[in-house]
């Protein structure tokens, strides 16, 4: 099994209120999350945000919803900071349309997903 490595996607970057998917196992194609990271960029009278992450499997071979169901963490993110989530095991996508998905409370986050996917 080949890999590629490096990042998983492009900075993400959510709006206040926002939940956006993160990455998505395509064709069955299995992706290993080793870390999040998540950045509150530096809006004017804002002291923090909060950055949630959901492990989302698929709906019937649909994307799936994003829900306090499927949550895995809740990060307090202060503005300028950039906070890690690391798992002492990566989180595996396995199936088509499996997803991480990212969302923000307070402030607009900006995450970027590193690991690992089937070449």
């Amino acid at each position: 099994m080949a890999l590629e490595r490096g990042n998983l996607s492009d900075v993400v970057v959510c709006a206040i209120g926002a939940t956006v998917a993160g990455i998505t196992c395509a064709s069955n194609k299995k992706v290993y999350i080793k870390s999040i990271l998540a950045h509150a960029p530096l809006p004017v009278g804002v002291a923090s945000g909060t950055a949630n992450i959901y492990f989302v499997p698929n709906n019937g071979g649909s994307v799936g919803s994003a829900s306090t169901l499927n949550q895995v963490a809740t990060l307090k993110v202060f503005t300028g900071e950039t906070v890690f989530f690391e798992p002492a095991y990566p989180l595996v996508l396995t199936a088509t349309n499996d997803t991480v998905q990212v969302g923000s409370a307070g402030t607009s986050i900006n995450f970027l997903l590193t690991g690992d996917k089937e070449a």
